[in-house]
């Protein structure tokens, strides 16, 4: 009996993964953290959205690059189980994952850390959000439906 997993289902596991991190922070971040940055004044506003970006990345660049990475091979190399639609849906999740990230909240961000805090802006920020917070949420159960009908 062989033990261990096969290249394909090591792709599907680490994008469920991946998938699953984004949907849980993205969740923290729509509820919890984005409606924070309206309580940050003055010159802490500054700092604080520039710690928030640096921080950020480090939490959300690797699973966002494994998410890219898994869901352009899955859609070159569709296991058999998988319709190749979802394989499809999942990477054009992603893509406008990537899109709503720099179209929207990227210059909300930007502009947070060299304005200061703007209550219109975190209101753009957090209004914005739900778009990303829908979509990783659609990401994460596409990914466990490929894993699953494995």
């Amino acid at each position: 009996m062989t033990v261990g997993f096969s290249a394909e289902q090591w792709v599907l596991i680490a994008q469920a993964i991946a998938s699953g991190w984004m949907c849980g922070l993205i969740w923290f971040v729509q509820l919890v953290h984005y409606p924070l940055f309206d309580r940050v004044r003055g010159d802490d506003a500054l700092e604080y959205a520039a710690g928030h970006q640096r921080r950020t990345t480090l939490a959300v660049g690797p699973p966002m690059l494994v998410e890219m990475v898994t869901a352009a091979w899955l859609v070159f190399a569709t296991p058999g189980h998988v319709p190749v639609w979802l394989a499809f849906s999942g990477l054009g999740a992603v893509v406008l994952l990537w899109v709503s990230t720099a179209a929207w909240q990227i210059p909300f961000h930007v502009r947070l850390a060299r304005d200061g805090h703007d209550p219109r802006v975190v209101a753009g920020l957090v209004r914005t959000n739900w778009a990303r917070t829908a979509l990783w949420s659609a990401r994460a159960l596409v990914s466990v439906w490929m894993l699953a009908a494995g």
